[in-house]
Order: structure tokens, then C-alpha cells, then sequence
């Protein structure tokens, strides 16, 4: 019997970004304990719970 993934499945994206924003997010996370690609994600979640509490 096959069992079911408990949390959905990530997609990659590419993501280009300047070397002085890569800084800033780096030095971010870091303060946070987060890696950049975790730091991205916590943003972007942040960000998107930000609109959808302001289109209620």
C-alpha cells in the first residue's frame, strides 16, 4: 500500500539576484538561523499572508 506524503512537494525555481541583495538576505538569515533559501521563503510566505489578510 503506498502511503501518502504528509507535506507537499516543493517546487525549485531559479532566482537571480544582485550580489548586494544576496549579501543583505545572507546577513538576514544568518541573524535569523534560517538559510538564504529558507529566509526567501519565510518572506515570501510573510508577504503573501500580508496581502491576503489586507484583501479580507
Amino acid at each position: 500500500m503506498e502511503t501518502e506524503k504528509k507535506t507537499a512537494e516543493k517546487k525549485q525555481i531559479l532566482l537571480r539576484l544582485s550580489p548586494t541583495l544576496w549579501k543583505e538576505l545572507s546577513a538576514w538569515a544568518e541573524d535569523d538561523f534560517r538559510s538564504v533559501n529558507g529566509q526567501i521563503e519565510y518572506l515570501l510566505t510573510e508577504a503573501v499572508r500580508q496581502r491576503r489578510k489586507k484583501d479580507l
